[in-house]
């Protein structure tokens, strides 16, 4: 498969850049804007409460088990976390990893447990972000946190030399998050056979020009290259729990298992507004596959409303988990986690492939309550 080393912005297309793309590529004029029949406009407002409901079912077990579920441990103006219930038949309890805020349901199975199974159910209210957070201050620490490098997401190097060209001639942190989203979109792709949501390794990224892959790929790159040049930056790790009202089969989840709906967006803080909704991935997430065709441009009709509206905000049929990278779950005997999205299970033999539900085996379904 022959992979685009760029996309094409539409916005700052001219008539002679459009006519030197191929004819596959090329569009009517008729074409260059968003037509009435696309639209994404979410409106914070819109506050819906669900109960999401996690189970993992092992297999006997033949030596010691553990087992972590995480929770929304995100409270902000758009989500309230509003509690959690569990039960198992093995040593289950609510722990916190103690540094970065993620909050998970740890279970214990001794060997010889012959079904061991937690279910965890989260009753959460979200609703859709349109705009910043009104330029609300932040504390610095926080600020800090969001400018550091971690092991997936360096800020030097290649991804700093990366970010500086990107944003030559930026002279603000709003016009150099809007030269980096540009820059994601225009470089990078969404793939649709990297398992799971991705690695977000962004440095391999940059370095092999590999730029494909998915929403934990994509929007850690974005992440990082803004880390780098001084704007503040996180991302936000989570699962979709309901269609999208705006017509997008992309940009929400009908399935009633939700085992593969998982996804991380970013934020960034901006002096004038706060912290911002940001998603490039989606953005690409929907050039690739909501049409058989994939689509190329982001002056398509189709494709500028998400990719105008994802940048500034969120549609609330999904929900966060946290925003940490480099986790170390309480009790693992393993090492750290790149993030935190998806349930976790190791035993003697290892860790348990959290991209295969099929094996190891677990279920997620949410249920949106009236009122």
């Amino acid at each position: 498969m022959n992979l685009p080393r760029r996309l094409f912005i539409g916005r700052a297309a001219s008539a002679g850049l459009a006519a030197a793309l191929p004819a596959a590529l090329a569009l009517p004029a008729s074409a260059q804007t968003a037509s009435s029949a696309h639209r994404f406009a979410p409106q914070a407002g819109d506050w819906r409460t669900f109960d999401l409901t996690t189970r993992v079912d092992l297999p006997a077990t033949t030596s010691a088990t553990r087992v972590w579920v995480p929770l929304p441990s995100v409270q902000t103006d758009w989500q309230l976390p509003l509690g959690d219930h569990m039960t198992s038949n093995g040593n289950a309890r609510v722990v916190a990893d103690g540094a970065q805020g993620v909050r998970v349901v740890a279970v214990e199975f001794a060997a010889g447990v012959q079904q061991p199974f937690v279910e965890v159910v989260s009753r959460v209210r979200t609703q859709s972000r349109a705009g910043g957070t009104g330029g609300a201050r932040e504390d610095a620490s926080t600020l800090r946190e969001a400018l550091k490098p971690t092991q997936l997401l360096p800020t030097d190097g290649i991804v700093r030399d990366t970010a500086r060209k990107a944003t030559q001639g930026a002279n603000t942190d709003e016009a150099k998050a809007r030269a980096l989203y540009d820059w994601v979109v225009a470089n990078a792709w969404r793939e649709p056979e990297v398992k799971g949501c991705g690695e977000g390794d962004v440095k391999t990224m940059l370095e092999t020009g590999n730029l494909g892959g998915k929403c934990a790929d994509l929007n850690a790159l974005f992440v990082a290259l803004c880390r780098s040049v001084g704007v503040p930056a996180r991302d936000v790790y989570g699962i979709r729990l309901a269609p999208s009202n705006f017509g997008y089969k992309q940009l929400g989840s009908g399935s009633a298992n939700l085992s593969g709906a998982q996804h991380c967006r970013s934020e960034v803080y901006l002096q004038a507004s706060g912290w911002t909704a940001m998603d490039p991935a989606d953005v690409a997430k929907v050039m690739r596959q909501e049409t058989p065709q994939w689509i190329k441009r982001t002056d398509n009709p189709l494709i500028t409303p998400i990719y105008q509206g994802l940048f500034g905000t969120w549609e609330g049929n999904w929900m966060a988990y946290n925003t940490a990278h480099d986790v170390v779950l309480p009790g693992t005997r393993e090492g750290a986690l790149g993030f935190v999205m998806y349930p976790v299970a190791e035993n003697a033999e290892g860790r348990f492939d959290s991209y295969d539900p099929a094996n190891f085996k677990y279920k997620i379904s949410a249920q949106q309550l009236a009122g």
